[in-house]
């Protein structure tokens, strides 16, 4: 929506479902993917058809297709998909020590699978329609740890 967050060097996580909607849509969402800052990672989405998946490859921003990402950042280690995967679970001292699965799918208005702090919404449904930093997510998270803690 805003290209003044990203800039041109940032690595940009798309988690599915890039176009919704019929065939007409299909260029003016490829002409507005191209107008996005940063490279692209592309993760497919129950949407994203063969053809689609095929056209997004043609971008040029579009630096990596797949089914789902791993990412290790700052001794965090991210399995980024569009549908929500159990990935780790509370038993762990820290969430560096766990697999922290970050997800789209769902179009929910919170961040978080069942309140399960390593499940980690980055729509932009639950982000006031922007994309959502990995820092800030790290905190969100860690956030929710503490509230789970509160609760026991």
């Amino acid at each position: 929506r805003d290209n003044s967050i990203i800039s041109p060097d940032d690595d940009v996580y798309i988690l599915g479902d890039l176009i919704l909607g019929g065939p007409d849509k299909l260029n003016d969402g490829l002409n507005m993917l191209t107008m996005l800052n940063g490279e692209l990672h592309l993760v497919r989405g129950n949407h994203d058809t063969d053809k689609r998946w095929v056209a997004y490859s043609m971008l040029p921003n579009v630096v990596e297709q797949s089914n789902a990402i791993y990412l290790k950042y700052k001794g965090f280690h991210f399995y980024m998909s569009h549908f929500p995967t159990f990935t780790a679970n509370l038993e762990k001292e820290d969430l560096k020590q766990c697999t922290i699965n970050l997800y789209g799918h769902t179009h929910q208005q919170t961040n978080f699978y069942n309140d399960m702090p390593f499940m980690y919404h980055v729509g932009v449904d639950s982000h006031n329609n922007y994309p959502v930093s990995i820092d800030d997510a790290i905190v969100d998270m860690y956030k929710k740890v503490e509230e789970c803690k509160e609760q026991l």
